[in-house]
């Protein structure tokens, strides 16, 4: 199996035409001729999963989020990039694409919401997902968000009414408040939430949910490995050092 086949079929499932401009999706590192025998799945490339990739003798590791975002102009050999390209190790990135045709929608399978509308859309791409659900209690919520995502914490600001419409958007969302607001929802669940979105957020009366970027995009790896397995037959497994590299004190 080469690298193309694997790239061409990922583009059957979040075709990367709806990566959004300032991305980088697709073949990152490497040649789509590149022979592949072993994939490793991951949220990021850190150093430690480059390094178990090598180990593993795995041609090909995919990833959500790009290991190169923007230009380089200096190659430096210690970098994850460098590492990978020396020892022909090629990477495969499905971020914002994926995003738009099926985080969202696997976020909200994830919390037992049912989409109803995007939240935002730009140029033709959904962004995020509007869900009505049963009312429930912000308190609640967030404890039904922190067992289905298996988040360490969840901060979330409460408007103390109940929640029967909210907005979902994975990684970091904040940006989209306006438009959960806009919408009529009662809360808006995301993560990377800056200080001034929860103000803006509390005085509008709208409960916000921070679930973490790695914890509402970690979902990514299962649904990847299954899809290529699946789809491909080829031999693909989550990284074991796929974790989230904070650490919190509770």
């Amino acid at each position: 199996m080469k690298v193309r086949d694997i790239y061409e079929y990922i583009d059957k499932i979040a075709t990367f035409s709806l990566q959004e401009g300032y991305d980088n999706s697709g073949l990152v590192i490497g040649s789509m001729e590149s022979d592949v025998q072993r994939v490793l799945v991951a949220l990021d490339v850190t150093k430690e999963i480059a390094q178990e990739a090598a180990q593993k003798g795995a041609q090909l590791i995919v990833t959500h989020h790009p290991p190169i975002f923007r230009a380089i102009k200096r190659l430096d050999t210690d970098s994850v990039a460098v590492y990978l390209a020396a020892r022909g190790i090629n990477v495969i990135s499905a971020h914002t694409n994926f995003d738009s045709a099926v985080m969202n929608d696997l976020l909200c399978e994830k919390l037992g919401l049912s989409p109803v509308l995007p939240l935002h859309t730009e140029n033709g791409v959904p962004c995020g997902c509007v869900c009505e659900c049963t009312p429930i209690s912000a308190s609640d919520m967030s404890k039904k968000i922190k067992t289905a995502l298996g988040c360490k914490v969840v901060r979330y600001c409460d408007s103390d009414k109940n929640i029967s419409k909210v907005a979902v958007c994975s990684g970091s969302g904040g940006v989209f408040l306006e438009d959960a607001e806009s919408h009529g929802c009662d809360a808006f669940i995301t993560g990377d939430v800056k200080h001034s979105v929860f103000i803006d957020a509390h005085n509008a009366s709208l409960t916000v949910f921070d679930a973490g970027h790695f914890d509402t995009e970690n979902i990514f790896c299962e649904k990847m490995r299954d899809i290529l397995i699946e789809g491909l037959s080829v031999q693909c497994e989550i990284a074991a050092e796929n974790k989230d590299i904070l650490n919190y004190e509770v």
